[in-house]
């Protein structure tokens, strides 16, 4: 038997008899127990820490979030790595490896693809580069300090039960496997992970690729219709540009110094086969933020103190990234005793474990929030390879830059391959994890495209996050910025990924655009472009930081993101073709300005209460032309009667909510998953479609066939995003729409928009039916619409009863939650794929400039990564409620809220 094979079927052995002794099987019962409190950390007494220069204290509240108190920079940081590994190492550890591309040396064989992408791509290696040529000297301090921190932890802990449950089973399998020491680099790479998952229009490229197998160029803009503008507006009144330096349009004044520098046809055509191979490489990513790509967005808002009860500004923040345990969030303060050169920080907020400082929250003078700018910094390039080591620019051919990667592989055969990267610096990704490559079989159409010869077309990806920059820097100088210019200047080194940052302090608010962002010779990054013809190359210098959009203290008074367009098209730059739509931007807007109609205020209980906005946008438009529909079936019209006085509201216990997105879900089945190239279906999404006999002839007959879908559903379309509601939107204006053209459920074909709708409103009748049951008074949104908190580190595998049982003792839920995908209350589902919830609003956050102790926040977990720890997901009945925790930061409340110290010494 091979010896992955033995690795398996030990694995399957071993953890059945670890799941048994946890679960509490007798004595094994008592020993499971006993070990998995073995890893829980100390948070009272005194602690022995190597290197510290004095005593740190770590005050945890009830919900175990900490608070850390020092004397030095270094001691502060490295206080932060002992206690971040006390309760989330064994995370740390996954996602180095995740981020290194070395998966396979902890879980064996499964992990080789996603190993060898992370590893094409360079992860690690430029995470070195940052390191040793881009960050600044304190920066680096600040790195040390943490990983000394995190190494005097783990010299306490060097594995097995006294580490974690899971090394536990982890060790009984790969008995072999220690965890390595911590370093600076380790921290680096995870922003990596978070520049991969906010990466922009990526996903939508290869889609409108697909797309093009069975659609012309006039359809698919239809499906990836014109921003909005008009309606849904933008974040800022677009300014002008002149000689590179950004002037606003609303009223901003301008600062006194600005921070100093620091698709093609060919591409629609490209070949099924190397596309949807490369789907799959991107679906088999870990995906620890959320699945990449439009539709995952977050919300921000700040609104100045002249409207506002506290007479000082408010901001609110809420990330919606993918739900998981651990919570991608950790909470922590990092205070100095005393500020001075020597220690430079008093911030509190939201960080990544495994990452020194606090990415959103606030200090002592400002706040700032994040959103996904979504700016468009990725392409893709088809390149003519034309040997093992070269490829064709302008018809010459130009060597690759080649290296060697080792897999190593738990329980198998190491695997080498060899990574091919263009003088642009863009890693072939369509190479497979072997030495061979695997590419599509035929060659693009249009007149100008090199022959593919015998060996076809390679994919390249160039991508900004594949340049060494800055960003851990920006952390710490977000950390202890003072002031907007400090702000501003903090901003200049945010180079991936691209977000919205917003800004609060006692007087101001204000907004700024950062990170590295391309400009392109020919095309506009919405298709594939020739990597042939040089002139589609990107331009050296990314957009200047000076020439980005900014707004401080607009005269309108408040500044919403909620990634909406950040400028109209007269603006000089292009920063993406794909924004999400605005639909979330301008409900928020709304809500504000009803807020502050006759001079009304805003208190910090609008704030929150604004974040649970669930209202259905779409369904004010959709809803009055189902109920004009004229339904015969008593069966169908009950339903249809429940959405006679529904206020649009998704709450959880709404029957109405539950039917108008069973109706929204078989809409855009009818209207656009049928017609749909396999390719971009959810996989067992069968569909009666109609196919062509000989797709090369627009005339040939055709006949209805049951056609599956191929793709992971969690990346299927039509998803029901924000870019169907304005699909819909726009077609529902043309009632003779070719869309609404459809096979129904007697295989005959039907046309017109209101036969649709009748069909849909038939169909989500039945299946709510089949689902919830026939009695409509049971039915409930929050019963098709559920939360389950997956815990993402140990895989999600459950094909044997084994690892089923593993993910069910590690898992929590489901719960059922109101909102939907684009609320501003964005518990999003994918319609293609089923009424499970895909992402959520990962935490929430309101802070409060006039008094910070006021301040409030949540996580959906817990602070612990122990996963029966009473920290480990304490929070989430009450983020469910949509409540918030007192978030307390001058020392007075930290110590009033403490209900454990631990105090830090050094050796």
């Amino acid at each position: 038997m091979p010896r992955s094979k033995k690795f398996r079927r030990a694995r399957l052995i071993v953890i059945v008899l670890v799941v048994l002794l946890v679960a509490g099987v007798g004595y094994g019962g008592y020993r499971g127990v006993t070990a998995v409190r073995a890893s829980f950390p100390e948070v009272d007494g005194t602690v022995k820490v190597a290197g510290m220069s004095a005593p740190v204290d770590v005050k945890r509240d009830a919900n175990g979030i900490p608070q850390l108190y020092a004397d030095t920079n270094e001691d502060l940081f490295r206080a932060q790595g002992y206690v971040q590994a006390q309760d989330r190492f064994w995370e740390m550890d996954v996602r180095r490896h995740i981020t290194a591309g070395r998966l396979s040396e902890m879980f064996g064989d499964s992990q080789v693809d996603t190993d060898s992408f992370i590893r094409t791509m360079g992860w690690r290696q430029v995470a070195q580069k940052e390191y040793d040529t881009k960050l600044s000297p304190d920066t680096k301090k600040n790195l040390q300090a943490y990983a000394d921190g995190v190494n005097a932890w783990l010299s306490e802990h060097p594995g097995g039960e006294k580490a974690s449950l899971e090394y536990a089973l982890l060790g009984a399998v790969n008995s072999g496997y220690q965890p390595e020491q911590w370093t600076p680099v380790d921290s680096v790479a995870w922003l990596k992970a978070m520049a991969w998952n906010l990466s922009g229009n990526l996903q939508e490229e290869i889609d409108r690729s697909l797309l093009a197998q069975d659609f012309g160029p006039d359809k698919i803009a239809e499906l990836y219709p014109d921003y909005p503008y008009a309606r849904n507006g933008t974040i800022v009144k677009t300014g002008t540009v002149g000689g590179d330096t950004y002037r606003p349009a609303d009223g901003s004044p301008q600062p006194g110094a600005a921070p100093g520098t620091g698709g093609t046809a060919q591409g629609a055509a490209t070949t099924k086969a190397l596309l949807q191979g490369l789907t799959d490489r991107i679906d088999a990513m870990p995906q620890l933020l959320g699945r990449p790509g439009q539709g995952i967005g977050s919300n921000s808002w700040v609104v100045a103190g002249s409207h506002t009860t506290t007479g000082k500004p408010l901001l609110a923040n809420d990330p919606h990234l993918g739900p998981g345990l651990p919570s991608v969030w950790y909470q922590m303060g990092l205070h100095c005793r005393t500020t001075s050169p020597a220690c430079q920080y008093d911030v509190s907020g939201f960080t990544f474990a495994g990452m020194p400082g606090v990415i959103i929250g606030h200090n002592k003078d400002i706040a700032w929030g994040f959103t996904n700018l979504g700016a468009d910094v990725t392409d893709l390039y088809l390149e003519k390879v034309t040997g093992p080591d070269t490829y064709q620019v302008d018809g010459k051919d130009v060597k690759f830059d080649l290296r060697k990667e080792t897999v190593k592989v738990a329980g198998g055969e190491d695997r080498t391959i060899t990574v091919r990267t263009t003088q642009t610096g863009a890693p072939l990704i369509s190479d497979v994890s072997t030495e061979q490559q695997n590419v599509g079989k035929y060659a693009p159409n249009g007149t100008s495209a090199p022959d593919r010869g015998t060996g076809g077309y390679g994919v390249a990806l160039q991508w900004t996050a594949l340049s060494p920059g800055r960003t851990m820097d920006a952390v710490f100088e977000l950390d202890r910025a003072r002031n907007w210019d400090d702000f501003r200047g903090a901003a200049k080194d945010f180079a991936v990924p691209a977000q919205n940052l917003i800004y609060a302090d006692a007087k101001n608010i204000g907004y700024q655009a950062p990170g590295v962002i391309p400009v392109r010779g020919k095309g506009d990054g919405s298709m594939p472009a020739p990597g042939w013809d040089s002139s589609y190359q990107w331009k050296p210098d990314p957009v200047p930081f000076t020439a980005l959009p900014y707004s401080f203290n607009p005269t309108v008074g408040y500044i919403v993101t909620a990634n909406q367009a950040v400028v109209d098209p007269s603006y000089k730059y292009t920063l993406t073709k794909d924004w999400e739509y605005g639909t979330r931007a301008k409900e928020i807007t709304d809500q504000i300005d009803g807020l502050l109609k006759n001079n009304g205020k805003i208190s910090p209980d609008d704030m929150q209460t604004l974040q649970l906005d669930n209202t259905s946008i779409m369904a004010k438009t959709l809803v009055p032309l189902l109920l004009k529909q004229q339904i015969d079936d008593p069966y169908v019209r009950q339903a249809q009667d429940l959405l006679k006085d529904w206020n649009f509201h998704q709450d959880a216990d709404s029957a109405a909510a539950a039917y108008y997105n069973g109706v929204w879900r078989n809409l855009l089945s009818l209207a656009f998953g049928q017609k749909f190239p396999a390719d971009i279906r959810a996989k067992d999404n069968c569909l009666l479609v109609r196919q062509q006999d000989d797709p090369t002839k627009p005339d040939s007959s055709s006949r209805i066939v049951n056609q599956c879908g191929t793709r992971d559903p969690s990346k299927a379309q039509p998803d029901g995003g924000d870019r169907w509601t304005e699909v819909v939107r726009q077609q529902l204006d043309k009632p003779d729409s070719s869309w609404w053209t459809y096979i129904d459920s007697q295989h005959k074909e039907q046309k017109g928009l209101d036969n649709l709708l009748k069909e849909a409103m038939k169909n989500a009748r039945q299946d709510l039916t089949s689902l919830l049951g026939k009695d409509i008074s049971t039915w409930s949104w929050g019963r098709l619409h559920k939360l389950e908190l997956r815990e993402q580190t140990m895989g999600t595998d459950n094909s044997s009863i084994a690892s089923g049982v593993v993910h069910k003792l590690l898992n929590r839920g489901p719960y059922r939650l109101s909102g939907g995908s684009a609320a501003v209350d964005a518990a999003g589902w994918n319609a293609a794929a089923g009424y499970q919830v895909d992402w959520i609003p990962s935490m929430r956050m309101v802070v409060d400039l006039n008094d910070l102790d006021s301040s409030r926040w949540i996580n959906v977990g817990g602070a612990s990564g122990h996963a029966f720890h009473a920290n480990y997901n304490d929070q989430t009945d009450l983020w469910l409620k949509g409540k918030l925790l007192t978030w307390a930061f001058t020392p007075d409340a930290v110590e009033k809220a403490t209900k454990h110290k631990l105090v830090l010494t050094g050796s």
